[in-house]
């Protein structure tokens, strides 16, 4: 109930009652003890009207006792919805660190739930929304998956963050940052931004930037690299002792030394170079030499393949050992079909 209406009716009422008193009961005065003290002489309607005064202040002030409460009670809820839409909003932005604590237990149960779980924007649910910030963040998401560059310092959003992440890519792509730019300050990005880059970078990259930023190195990368070797355009010159150093940043598996002698086969490596670097790599690594004898095999060195599976153990490098007897049959095949 309103205070101030119920202060009106009852103000109605107190005066209803005391002009019935004083008009059809009694104009009379009389005065009373309170306490053993004596009090005025006042008009009996007047004293018929002192208790319902203070039954009325009564319980105005136990309305607004519990209006005060009320009220903080309220706050409470108001701040854990605030709270709440910040979780929602953290969640959306995919912040991993979520902490916050709330004071009424039906948004504790909602809030354990939010910062515990992931939430990604499904169909078409901008403009939906009552509510300005979540909005906002919403719009800002699907920018950001359309390609767009958004601004997000606002949400204090670490590196590695996946939405930070592609907002740095579509700058990336937009070529609002070079990739040189990326790689000198990789301290400011996420590794695979910096990995992604590489890839790009080294497709007209001289050595010495190959080198420098060698830490990024992935296969994809490798490969762009080896394809450069001697070729017609952005042509690389690189040792045998510079491409190991590559090869160790990596952990390749024996496809891997095969592909990569591949690569160089098709490319423009000259065979001695080829041939020395596998067999470099073969007494290092023992993954390698299956790609040893693919690399003899493919440039027809027959006798120094043949020498190898001689020295071999019965049950190892039998697909070679096959081709080698269908060679030795005058059957001739590719060596990749034995791979």
């Amino acid at each position: 109930m309103y205070i101030k209406r119920y202060t009106i009716a009852a103000l109605v009422w107190m005066g209803l009652v005391g002009w019935y008193v004083y008009a059809y009961v009694t104009q009379e005065n009389m005065s009373i003890d309170l306490f053993g003290i004596p009090m005025p002489s006042l008009s009996i309607a007047l004293w018929v009207i002192i208790p319902i005064f203070i039954l009325y202040l009564a319980s105005v002030a136990h309305m607004t006792f519990y209006s005060i409460i009320g009220n903080f009670r309220l706050r409470k809820y108001e701040k854990d919805y605030e709270k709440l839409i910040n979780a929602v909003i953290d969640a959306y932005l995919g912040k991993k660190e979520r902490n916050y604590t709330f004071k009424t237990d039906r948004y504790t149960l909602l809030g354990t739930l939010l910062q515990n779980s992931e939430m990604h924007p499904v169909g078409e649910i901008i403009g939906k929304i009552n509510n300005e910030k979540i909005e906002k963040v919403l719009c800002i998401i699907q920018d950001v998956k359309n390609g767009e560059v958004v601004d997000l310092k606002p949400y204090n959003l670490p590196s590695d963050n996946e939405l930070v992440i592609q907002n740095e890519r579509n700058r990336y792509k937009k070529g609002q940052i070079s990739a040189e730019n990326i790689l000198a300050n990789c301290t400011k990005y996420d590794d695979s931004i910096c990995k992604e880059v590489y890839v790009d970078y080294v497709k007209t990259a001289p050595l010495s930037g190959i080198e420098k930023y060698k830490s990024f190195l992935t296969k994809e990368a490798l490969h762009v690299i080896l394809s450069r070797i001697n070729a017609d355009e952005n042509i690389l010159k690189i040792s045998n002792e510079v491409l190991i150093d590559l090869f160790k940043k990596l952990d390749l598996s024996k496809k891997d030394y095969i592909e990569i002698s591949s690569i160089l086969s098709k490319g423009g490596m000259i065979p001695e170079q080829r041939i020395k670097l596998f067999e470099t790599l073969s007494e290092e690594d023992e993954d390698a030499v299956d790609a040893y004898l693919y690399t003899l095999y493919d440039l027809e060195m027959i006798a120094p393949a043949n020498a190898i599976l001689d020295n071999s153990q019965p049950d190892e490098y039998q697909n070679f050992k096959a081709y080698r007897a269908l060679k030795e049959c005058g059957q001739n095949f590719s060596i990749d079909m034995f791979l």
